[in-house]
């Protein structure tokens, strides 16, 4: 392996996206999935910078669009901040897996929050349209076409915004969760987030690969953010 980096391992594969993987460990990486979103993926400071001062003009909740929700925890994770703010969203988490989406359905219910075993094109030929469209660790694991296609269909889906947090490929990154990750035992968490940095852009990558409108932007030490901004 190039401990530096420098290349995508675009090629490798996630144990977790299996189709025969071990279900057990696939149940218990969703469930830590919750741990290591709310810690690591600074989905904390793109909500307050990015979602809690969205208004609409009829008064109406804030609609999100969650692209590939997994387990459901961001989800349920940004409804609750925004019910702390008195600011409920009415959040749609997607994920075409069908495990993931009966993981998700299978959690305590969240007012504001629902799951669907879908993909966003399905989304897009119902004529649904939503205020904010975001992803969570999506954009690496999907080949060329697959991000044409996903961004082709958040800028049909946003009525207002698209943000998709994904990881930054660095040594630093893959030397800190190397260490971080050795707690999550018995999941798929620790392996799969290694690879996942392998797999991830550098932000010149990402900003070469995103058609016009598109902009790169940091979201946390480790994270970036491709933005779609309409109007």
């Amino acid at each position: 392996m190039d401990i530096s980096l420098r290349q995508r391992a675009a090629g490798d594969a996630e144990q977790m996206d299996h189709p025969d993987c071990d279900a057990r460990l696939l149940d218990n990486t969703y469930r830590q999935f919750g741990v290591i979103n709310r810690v690591l993926s600074g989905w904390r400071t793109l909500y307050a910078r990015e979602m809690r001062s969205i208004r609409r003009p009829d008064q109406a909740p804030v609609s999100v669009l969650d692209i590939g929700s997994g387990g459901g925890d961001l989800a349920v994770m940004l409804a609750r901040w925004a019910a702390r703010d008195g600011r409920p969203l009415r959040i749609t988490g997607i994920d075409p897996d069908p495990r993931a989406a009966n993981f998700a359905s299978q959690r305590p219910s969240t007012p504001g929050v629902e799951f669907r075993q879908a993909h966003s094109g399905d989304l897009v030929r119902e004529g649904a349209r939503f205020d904010v469209v975001i992803s969570n660790h999506v954009l690496h694991h999907l080949g060329p076409g697959e991000f044409r296609q996903l961004l082709a269909d958040s800028e049909i889906l946003a009525a207002g915004k698209v943000l998709h947090n994904d990881l930054i490929r660095s040594p630093a990154a893959f030397a800190l969760f190397s260490v971080a990750a050795l707690p999550f035992r018995h999941s798929f968490i620790r392996e799969d987030g290694l690879t996942s940095i392998r797999r991830s852009y550098r932000p010149a990558e990402l900003a070469a690969a995103a058609p016009p409108g598109w902009s790169v932007e940091r979201s946390s030490a480790f994270h970036q953010v491709l933005t779609f901004r309409r109007g």
